[in-house]
C-alpha cells in the first residue's frame, strides 16, 4: 500500500512540475474528471468546459471553488494541472485555492512548487496567495517556513494573522499563539469569529482558563458571542477546564446551534463525569431535529461504553448500520470499546474483523486492550504479535496497554520493542513499563526507566508511587513522594492516597503517616474520597481506631472502600459491637455489600466470641445477599468455631466446604488446638498444613507447643529434630516500637539495644511492683525443658516487654506506647501489660499477629479472648 501511494504521489508532483513549466500547444483534461464531477452543478459546470475550451479566468476559478468547497481535494489539483497545461489563465486566487487544497492534503513537497510559481509569477505579494502560503506551510508542519513567509508579506490582514494563530495552535505551539495574539492587538489589528476560536482552542488544550476567561470577555465586547464556532470554543474551552457549568451557560446562551455544538456539549459533560447530564444533551438534540453527525454517534457510542449501557449502544449500532455510517472507522471503533466495557468481547472482535483491511492503530488497540479488560490476557498478546507482523506501527497507548499483562509477556520484551520505536522517553509508555517492573520486583530497572521519561508528569510520580506501595516497599513509595514534593511537582488525590496506603502496612512509621495526613489537609485533598478511605485505613490498621472513625465521621461521602475499612478496623480492635452497628448504619442505608464485607462482619463477631451472630451474617451473606462463600469466608466461620473452643463444629464445616480446606484453615484450627490442648485434631491439622506447606515454620512450632504443654517432651524433641532434617527456619519472635521516626527492634534476651542496660534495670523495677500487686509468673508459656526458676526468667525477656521497657524510658509520663509484635502474644505477657498500664498510668497499643490489645487501667480491650 505504501508503495502505491508513493508513486501515486510521485506522479502528480511530477505532471504538476511539468505544468508549472511553459504551457503545452494541446489542451489536455483528465478523463478522470468525468467520474468525480458527481453533483449536478458540477456537472452543468464540465459542459460548459468541454463546450468551451478558452474559458475565462472567472469560470475556471468557480470550477476550482466548486472543487474545493466539496472536499474533493485531488479533483481540484488534477484541473488545476489541467488548466495550466492548457495555458489557460490563473490569477493570485486560482493559486491561494491551491495552496489551501495542498494545506488540506497536507501535501507539503507540492505546496512548496506552488510557492515557486507563485514567486516566478509575481504573486507572493498578493495577500490572499501569502496567507494561504502560511495557512500550508503551518498545516504541513513547515513552522518555520510559515514564520518567514508572514514576516516577508508587506501587507497583512486579520486572515493572514489569524492563519499563523490557527497554524500555532495547530502545531501545538500554545505559548506562541498567545503571545502573537496578544501582538495582534497591540497593531490594531481587530480578531475575527476564527482568530477567537483559534486562540481559545490553545487555551483549551493549555487548562489556561484564566486568560481564557478574559479571552471570552474580548468576545462579548466585540459583539461576537452570538457566532456559533465561537460558542463552539468557549463550550470547549470551559469543559476542558472543568468547569462544565460555565460550559452549559455557554450553551444555553447561544441563539443558533449547529452538530458540533451539540456534540461539544455532550463531550464536555462525558468529560467531567457526568454521563446522565450527557444523556440528557443528546435527548434535546433529538426532540430539536438536529441531524446527528458521525462525530455525535462516536460520542455517544463512548457514553454508552462509559456506564455499560450495552441495550442503548446496540440500538445507535442499528441505526448506524441504517444510515450508513456504520462505514466509519472512529464510529466502528467506539462500538469495539462499546461492547468490550460491557463483557460482550466475542462481538467487538467481529467488529473488528469486519474492519479487515481499513484496520489502523486505534482499532487495533481498542481490541488488544478489551481483551486485557475481559481478563483475557493470552488473546490480547497474540494480537499484539500479530499486529506487529501485519506491519502496523504501536503507539504509545499500545505499549502502554500491554504492559498491563506482565504476567503474559516479559516486560523486557516489549522494553526492547519500545527502544526500537523510540517510545521509552514517551510520560504514558515509561510509566507502564516502570510499573510493570516494580511489578515484579525489578525496582532498579524501574528506576532507570523513570529517570528516562522526559516530562515526569503527576500520573508517572503516582504509578510510581503506587508500584512501591502495592509491593511492599513502603519506603521506596515514600521516598517518591518526598522526591516529587522537592522537584516542585503538586500530588493529586491519587498520590496521596497510594502514599497513605503504603504507611498502613504493619512496618510503616506512624508518624509519616501524620505527616502525610496534615499535607493532604494543606494541599486540600484531604476531603477527596479516595485520600479520606485511605486515611480510615491507614489510622485503623495502625491502632489509632479513635482518629480512624473521626475521618470516617467526616466524610461527606463514603465509598465501599470507607464502609468496610471501618468494620474491619473496628473488628480487628476487639470493638465487636461498635462494627455490627457500623455495619447495620451500612445496610440501612441500602448500600452495596460486598464478600469483604461480610469477611469484616464475620471477624468482628469472631474477635468477641458472638458465634450465633456470627452465623446469622453468614447465613445472610448466602441466602439474602446471593454472596457465594470463598475460601476466606470459610477461613473465618473456621475460626469463630476454633476459638470458642467449637472444633467439633470446625472440622463439620471444613468436611462440608464445597473444595479442600487451604493452609489458613488448617493453621486456624491448629492454633485453637494448641490453646484448647487438643492433641488429636492438632496432628491431624499439622499433617494437614505440613503437606501443603512444607516449608512454614508454623506447622512445627504450633504441633511442638502442644506436646510441650502437654508434657510429651519427646514428641516435642522428634517435631524440632523433623524441621532440622526438612530444614525448616523457626521464625524468631520480634516486637518494634517507633520513637521519634526511628523504628527499633527487639528480640527475646536482646541485649544489642545501646540503651540495654536501662531497659534490664526498668525490667527488674517492673518485676519487683508486678509481684506486689499480685503478679505471679505462669510458666506453663515456656516450652523448654528447664528449670522453673529459668522459666521465669525467660518469661521477663520476651521482646514485647523489652519494647514496652524501652517506651516506658524513652516517652514522657503518660504518653500511649504502641508495639507490633509478628507472632502471637502469650498469655503470660498479656497478663504483665495489663499490670504495667495500671501501675505505670500509660495506655499500651500491641498489635499481635491476630489483633489489636488496647491495654488502659489493668484491663485489655480484648476481654482476654484471643
Amino acid at each position: 500500500m505504501f508503495g502505491v501511494r508513493q508513486l501515486g504521489r510521485s506522479n502528480r508532483q511530477r505532471r504538476l512540475t511539468q505544468s508549472l513549466s511553459p504551457a503545452y500547444d494541446v489542451v489536455f483534461i483528465p478523463k478522470t474528471f468525468v467520474s468525480y464531477w458527481k453533483l449536478s452543478t458540477l456537472s452543468h459546470s464540465r459542459q460548459l468546459f468541454d463546450e468551451t475550451p478558452q474559458q475565462g479566468l472567472s469560470r475556471n476559478n468557480h470550477l476550482l471553488f466548486e472543487f474545493s468547497r466539496n472536499d474533493q481535494n485531488q479533483e481540484a489539483l488534477n484541473l488545476f494541472l489541467g488548466l495550466r497545461r492548457s495555458g489557460s489563465p490563473t490569477d493570485g486566487s486560482s493559486l491561494s485555492c491551491v495552496l489551501k487544497l495542498c494545506g488540506c492534503s497536507l501535501d507539503g513537497i507540492v505546496g512548496k512548487q506552488v510557492h515557486c510559481h507563485c514567486t516566478k509569477c509575481g504573486y507572493v505579494e498578493d495577500v490572499s496567495v501569502g496567507t494561504s502560503l502560511v495557512d500550508m506551510y503551518m498545516k504541513t508542519e513547515s513552522v518555520e517556513d510559515g514564520e518567514r513567509v508572514f514576516n516577508e508579506m508587506n501587507v497583512k490582514n486579520v486572515v493572514s494573522w489569524t492563519s499563523l494563530l490557527a497554524g500555532y495552535k495547530y502545531n501545538g505551539l500554545n505559548e506562541q499563539a498567545l503571545k502573537l495574539f496578544s501582538r495582534m492587538q497591540l497593531e490594531g489589528i481587530k480578531p475575527n469569529p476564527f482568530t477567537f476560536a483559534a486562540v481559545l482552542g490553545g487555551l483549551a488544550a493549555d487548562g489556561a482558563v484564566e486568560k481564557g476567561i478574559q479571552v471570552h470577555t474580548m468576545v462579548i465586547k466585540s459583539g461576537l458571542d452570538s457566532t456559533i464556532f465561537v460558542g463552539n470554543s468557549l463550550v470547549n474551552m470551559y469543559s476542558k477546564s472543568l468547569m462544565v457549568s460555565d460550559a452549559k451557560a455557554v450553551f444555553d446562551s447561544m441563539e443558533s446551534r449547529n452538530a458540533v455544538s451539540w456534540n461539544s456539549m455532550i463531550a464536555g459533560f462525558v468529560t467531567n463525569g457526568l454521563d446522565l447530564e450527557a444523556f440528557e444533551i443528546f435527548y434535546r438534540m433529538r426532540l430539536e431535529g438536529v441531524m446527528l453527525t458521525q462525530t455525535v454517534f462516536a460520542t455517544v457510542i463512548k457514553l454508552c461504553a462509559n456506564i455499560k449501557e450495552m441495550s442503548f449502544a446496540k440500538q445507535l449500532h442499528c441505526y448506524v448500520i441504517k444510515n450508513g455510517s456504520d462505514f466509519d472507522l472512529n464510529i466502528k471503533t467506539a462500538l469495539m470499546v462499546a461492547y468490550s466495557k460491557c463483557s460482550e468481547i466475542d462481538d467487538a472482535f467481529k467488529l473488528f474483523c469486519m474492519m479487515h483491511g481499513v484496520q489502523n492503530v486505534v482499532s487495533w488497540t481498542a481490541i488488544i486492550s478489551g481483551y486485557l479488560q475481559n481478563g483475557r490476557t493470552d488473546r490480547a498478546v497474540n494480537l499484539f504479535f500479530q499486529m506487529r507482523r501485519e506491519g502496523v506501527r504501536p503507539n504509545h497507548f499500545t505499549y502502554s496497554s500491554i504492559l498491563t499483562a506482565n504476567t503474559a509477556v516479559s516486560p523486557s520484551q516489549i522494553h526492547a520493542l519500545v527502544v526500537k520505536s523510540n517510545y521509552e522517553n514517551s510520560s504514558s509508555v515509561g510509566t507502564a513499563l516502570s510499573d510493570s517492573y516494580i511489578k515484579i520486583g525489578n525496582a532498579n530497572e524501574a528506576a532507570k526507566i523513570f529517570e528516562l521519561i522526559d516530562e515526569k508528569d503527576i500520573v508517572a510520580w503516582s504509578a510510581m508511587l503506587s508500584g512501591h506501595a502495592q509491593t511492599g516497599n513502603i519506603e521506596g513509595a515514600v521516598k517518591i513522594f518526598l522526591q516529587l514534593a522537592r522537584e516542585g511537582v503538586e500530588p493529586n488525590e491519587f498520590t496521596f492516597s497510594s502514599v497513605l496506603n503504603a504507611c498502613a502496612a504493619p512496618t510503616a512509621s506512624v508518624e509519616q503517616g501524620k505527616q502525610l495526613h496534615a499535607s493532604s489537609i494543606k494541599s486540600g485533598f484531604s476531603n477527596a474520597l479516595c485520600v479520606s478511605s485511605a486515611l480510615v485505613t491507614m489510622y485503623a490498621k495502625r491502632g489509632n481506631i479513635e482518629n480512624a472513625n473521626e475521618v470516617f465521621q467526616r466524610q461527606v461521602e463514603r465509598d465501599l472502600v470507607s464502609w468496610n475499612s471501618m468494620i474491619s478496623g473496628y473488628a480487628q480492635h476487639g470493638c465487636g459491637e461498635k462494627s455490627l452497628k457500623i455495619f447495620e448504619k451500612m445496610r440501612s442505608r441500602n448500600f452495596e455489600l460486598d464478600g469483604i464485607t461480610f469477611i469484616g462482619v464475620i471477624s468482628a463477631c469472631t474477635h468477641a466470641g458472638l458465634v450465633n451472630e456470627g452465623q446469622r451474617y453468614f447465613e445472610m451473606m448466602v441466602k439474602d445477599y446471593h454472596i457465594v462463600p470463598t475460601m476466606e469466608h470459610y477461613s473465618c466461620m473456621v475460626d469463630l468455631y476454633s476459638r470458642a473452643g467449637m472444633l467439633e463444629k470446625a472440622m463439620d464445616l471444613i468436611n462440608k466446604m464445597p473444595f479442600p480446606a487451604g493452609a489458613t484453615i488448617w493453621r486456624t484450627v491448629l492454633s485453637a488446638c494448641r490453646v484448647h490442648l487438643n492433641v488429636e485434631l492438632g496432628e491431624l491439622a499439622a499433617e494437614k498444613l505440613i503437606s501443603l506447606q512444607p516449608q512454614d515454620s508454623a506447622a512445627y512450632v504450633l504441633l511442638s507447643n502442644i506436646y510441650a504443654t502437654s508434657g510429651n517432651w519427646k514428641k516435642r524433641a522428634e517435631v524440632r529434630k523433623l524441621m532440622d532434617v526438612k530444614k525448616v527456619k523457626k521464625e524468631a519472635g520480634y516486637s518494634w516500637i517507633e520513637i521519634k521516626n526511628k523504628t527499633f527492634s527487639f528480640m527475646a534476651g536482646d541485649l544489642s539495644h545501646p540503651q540495654s542496660d536501662r531497659i534490664y534495670l526498668k525490667l527488674e523495677e517492673l518485676s519487683i511492683r508486678l509481684k506486689d500487686a499480685g503478679y505471679y509468673p505462669d510458666t506453663k508459656y515456656v516450652l523448654h525443658d528447664v528449670e522453673e526458676e529459668h522459666k521465669e526468667v525467660i518469661l521477663s525477656q520476651h521482646s514485647e516487654r523489652l519494647a514496652i521497657a524501652f517506651g516506658l524510658i524513652a516517652t514522657p509520663p503518660g504518653t500511649t506506647i504502641q508495639i507490633v509484635k509478628n507472632l502471637r502474644v502469650c498469655g503470660d505477657c498479656h497478663t504483665v501489660i495489663k499490670l504495667i498500664s495500671k501501675i505505670e498510668g500509660r495506655d499500651i497499643v500491641v498489635r499481635d499477629s491476630n489483633r489489636f490489645h488496647h491495654f488502659k487501667g489493668g484491663s485489655c480491650s480484648c476481654g482476654d479472648y484471643w
